[in-house]
């Protein structure tokens, strides 16, 4: 029997036979994901494109990896044996190393201090917040300086003072976008914090003269000491080796060790998070102090102030030997502190990240007095003039913490404050600018705590002239004070008639002329407080009768006066 074809067959039946049978012979095909034809999905390893009517691979090789020989690498990769057409849909699976580079660019996102970007041309100009860095750009940082880049991936670079860096590879993959990224540290140091590059086959070094370090997605340092080459892994994992073995060792996270001249160094716990004492978390003075408890081990720590969590944006650091370290300088505001510990190999340890708030400002005055110790009825409180003061705020208080005040006083507008209420006691005080700000009124720290005794006044017993030849009185006294007396003729001392120092709380002298006098008395305390003077006493000397030998003439009423 003869099987007569339609008129239509070859147009219409042979393209579908002809799909058919292609499917059949490649069953990868139907496994790969779906999708609208000429669109691209990234499926690492591999790029998937979907084809269009007229495709072949060399056409798809040329088109996306700029050479058509690579279409046998895409048969086998797709088990397609012939460059011949394909379906329209098809998903044909390109590997990812054979699509070509394009330029790539870093964006400054954290700037402090000065830094300088040299070009290939050999140009160079300081760098600023938001500027654009290419590829064999060569970074240095000054002495102050502190710069982090982004790339398009949301990599970070973190570069400290001191250091250089060539972007000696600044490049992605064309369609992918996946990072080819090569740092070159000459000096210093590098912080990388790399976006995981597993899901894009994205590669990210940092090469130095002795080493190379490899990684898909970590947080890591590398630095150039002057033992080598010191590499910390924070989290993920590093390759790391000498150029010609880049893969001698993995340093997994909370790993470090030392390439040098001799070798690759094995891997070595990094030292752990060190721990801040307490009292650190508000900060009252423009100086900002911390301090950490000694750890075994550590030679040293590096102190970094940053403005983000993630300590991505440094602003200052410092390298010190002992526990305590300190930083001026920077405005009111929150801040990160991050401290690690460095070892003898000069591996730097884990770091602990802490938050803080800096308010140092309106800045309080000085406490002038009462300091330690006073003796009055009053107690006058003294400070300095702040600058910029609107007014003052006055505390005191029994405690050192002022959770028992007795005071506080908010509009003083001057720099001295009087007050007759305090009995004696052990007392503090401490004093606060306030000042205007924005339009609103906003209160400074206080100062440093002043404590002060206050014990009773001077005083004298009463004086009273008896008519004797000796004119003698006293006062209260404590063991160990000395004493100053002074007598004068006027109430303002400026005419003494006696000034003397004693050891004893009493005195006679030789009884003065007829008139009107003034005595005072002021103690010097055992542990060298002088206090003030006692208050004034008017004594008169009056005139009276005496004998041939001096001595007053006395009747049954006393010593005898003149009548004139």
């Amino acid at each position: 029997m003869n099987t007569v074809l339609p008129p239509d067959f070859s147009s219409r039946i042979l393209p579908i036979l002809l799909t058919l049978l292609f499917s059949l012979s490649v069953p990868a095909l139907a496994e790969k994901p779906a999708s609208q034809p000429g669109t691209i999905v990234n499926t690492p390893p591999d790029m998937t494109y979907f084809a269009l009517e007229g495709d072949t691979l060399s056409s798809i090789a040329k088109r996306f990896t700029d050479k058509s020989s690579n279409w046998a690498t895409l048969g086998k990769r797709n088990k397609i044996a012939n460059d011949r057409a394909i379906p329209v849909g098809s998903a044909i699976l390109i590997p990812l190393e054979l699509l070509p580079e394009e330029a790539s660019v870093a964006k400054v996102v954290a700037l402090a201090g000065l830094s300088t970007a040299k070009k290939i041309d050999g140009t160079e100009t300081a760098i600023a917040l938001g500027d654009i860095l290419t590829e064999g750009n060569r970074i240095s940082t000054g002495k102050n300086g502190f710069l982090s880049i982004a790339l398009p991936d949301e990599s970070r670079i973190s570069i400290p003072s001191n250091s250089q860096v060539t972007l000696a590879k600044l490049r992605m993959t064309k369609y992918t976008k996946s990072p080819r990224t090569e740092i070159n540290l000459m000096q210093g140091r590098v912080e990388s914090k790399v976006s995981p590059l597993h899901s894009n086959k994205g590669r990210f070094e940092v090469t130095s003269p002795l080493a190379i370090a490899g990684v898909r997605g970590t947080h890591f340092r590398v630095e150039i000491n002057d033992d080598g080459v010191a590499n910390e892994v924070l989290s993920g994992g590093v390759a790391v080796g000498k150029k010609e073995k880049p893969n001698a060792l993995l340093l997994p996270a909370g790993k470090g060790n030392i390439i040098s001249g001799a070798g690759v160094g094995k891997a070595i716990d990094l030292l752990p998070v060190p721990v801040l004492t307490d009292n650190f978390q508000l900060q009252s003075k423009p100086t900002i102090q911390f301090s950490v408890v000694k750890m075994n081990g550590a030679q040293a720590y590096r102190a970094q102030i940053a403005s983000d969590a993630s300590a991505q944006n440094i602003l200052m650091e410092s390298r010190i030997t002992s526990d305590r370290f300190k930083f001026d300088g920077l405005p009111d505001g929150a801040y990160f502190t991050r401290v690690t510990a460095i070892d003898a190999a000069g591996l730097e340890g884990l770091p602990s990240i802490q938050a803080f708030t800096l308010k140092a400002r309106p800045e309080p005055p000085f406490n002038v007095q009462p300091k330690a110790k006073l003796r009055a009825e009053t107690v006058n409180f003294v400070w300095t003039e702040a600058a910029d003061a609107l007014n003052y705020r006055l505390q005191v208080a029994t405690d050192a913490e002022f959770k028992h005040l007795l005071i506080d006083q908010a509009d003083i507008t001057a720099v001295q404050y009087s007050t007759g209420k305090l009995t004696n006691g052990n007392y503090f005080w401490r004093i606060a600018t306030i000042a205007r700000k924005a339009g609103l009124t906003d209160q400074g720290p206080f100062s440093d705590t002043q404590s002060f005794s206050l014990f009773p006044p001077q005083a004298m017993n009463p004086v009273t002239d008896t008519g004797d030849n000796l004119l003698s009185f006293n006062w209260p006294s404590e063991p160990g004070q000395k004493f100053l007396v002074e007598i004068a003729r006027d109430a303002s001392f400026s005419s003494l008639y006696l000034s003397e120092n004693l050891t004893q709380p009493q005195i006679s002298i030789p009884r003065p002329d007829a008139g009107v006098y003034f005595i005072r008395v002021k103690a010097t305390d055992a542990d060298g407080y002088v206090g003030a003077f006692s208050a004034t006493q008017k004594v008169d000397i009056f005139t009276r009768w005496v004998s041939g030998s001096g001595d007053p003439v006395n009747s049954t009423g006393g010593v005898i006066r003149p009548n004139f």
